[in-house]
């Protein structure tokens, strides 16, 4: 067992450079453990050998997994995909809102602090998309790729597994939606930029605010605001369509900025536009009420209260139609707000990808290609 960092939390504050602020436990745990001061003070006691302060937090620990198979899907009305891909679980950018979060449950790990420090990438995650591509019952729809978690997240930059996926995806034709709020999306324009000038591709810039302060504290390890408005400029000017989402709106911290958001990324290139609500399903509760704790207590309880009164009176509501934007009468006014804006800047509905150019891939062979 762990010591879920209560104490610790509440002795030295939360960790820089990371979002939740402790180890949560997940709902599937059957033991848990806690720090109890003795009375010698060795429970609050959180210095080395030689006095020296311990810094909070943990390290990034990545681990590989071989996965079974590597397109998940779904049925869901309201996601707007039925196909996804999800090249690393976890994800360090270690955005405290994350609706991902509790998926760390299943591993026995915690959807806190775990979750942005226990990572595993998908090490066989290229050559399982090239062998469920070239089945013969295949049949191509578009593929959203980061979903669950950020797939242009730091650790993207050694292991280049989303690179891997799309250059899989360029040379069969197949149609992808990109997701992200990191920069580093940028890096993949020599393969972006051609598969845009096919209709093979969209790319959504997640952007929550545009307070570098804030994101400091609520997306640390995320691209600050300007940079991902910078990449919408960079994705725009090599022709790859893109747009902006604004997601989550959180109320009475970042809801006032919807309206800016928009017109700042429509002034960068964003052609298309949409927003989510907060979500806290599960474990995210916790960790978002204890986060709310430490950087907003004298606004916590409006902020809940509001959350409250957008979710049939709870923390959350998972049903189709209103798990994304909420109901009651503050859900109203967020929804005429962003039609409002969305009219006045021009933004556009996104146009269909197109499916009719999908090429199975040849698959792999120890003879190569001479058969």
């Amino acid at each position: 067992m762990r010591d879920d960092g209560k104490t610790r939390l509440a002795v030295l504050g939360p960790g820089k450079g990371r979002g939740a602020a402790s180890f949560v436990p997940g709902r599937f745990e059957q033991r848990r453990a806690a720090r109890i001061d003795d009375g010698w003070g060795s429970g609050h006691d959180f210095s080395d050998a030689t006095g020296e302060a311990i810094e909070p937090g943990p390290d990034t620990v990545v681990s590989e997994e071989r996965a079974r198979s590597i397109i998940s899907r779904n049925q869901s009305p309201d996601v707007g995909f039925s196909q996804s891909i999800n090249p690393y679980r976890g994800c360090e950018h270690g955005c405290v809102y994350c609706f991902a979060r509790p998926s760390h449950a299943y591993l026995d790990l915690s959807p806190g602090l775990d979750f942005e420090t226990r990572l595993f990438a998908k090490a066989n995650a290229v050559e399982l998309l090239r062998a469920e591509l070239a089945r013969p019952s295949y049949r191509c729809a578009p593929i959203a790729l980061g979903v669950n978690t950020d797939a242009y997240q730091p650790l993207e930059r050694r292991r280049r597994i989303t690179r891997g996926l799309l250059e899989v995806l360029a040379e069969a034709r197949h149609p992808v939606h990109l997701i992200t709020k990191n920069a580093l999306v940028l890096r993949d324009l020599d393969l972006l930029a051609p598969m845009a000038a096919q209709g093979l591709v969209q790319v959504a810039v997640s952007v929550t605010t545009l307070d570098n302060r804030l994101a400091a504290r609520m997306e640390p390890r995320a691209s600050a605001p300007h940079s991902r408005l910078k990449a919408i400029a960079g994705l725009h000017e090599a022709g790859v369509p893109v747009g902006v989402m604004v997601a989550p709106v959180i109320p009475a911290i970042t809801d006032s900025e919807l309206e800016a958001i928009l017109e700042a990324a429509r002034g960068a290139g964003a052609g298309t536009a949409s927003y989510v609500l907060l979500r806290l399903p599960h474990e995210l509760k916790e960790i978002w009420r204890e986060w709310l704790a430490l950087h907003y207590p004298g606004r916590a309880a409006h902020v809940m209260s509001l959350v409250a009164q957008m979710r049939g009176g709870r923390d959350y509501d998972s049903a189709f139609g209103t798990r994304m934007r909420g109901e009651g009468p503050f859900a109203q006014l967020l929804a005429a707000r962003f039609a409002r804006a969305h009219r006045q800047l021009g933004f556009i509905r996104p146009p269909p990808l197109d499916c009719s150019r999908f090429v199975p891939p040849r698959p792999e062979s120890p003879q190569g290609c001479l058969f």
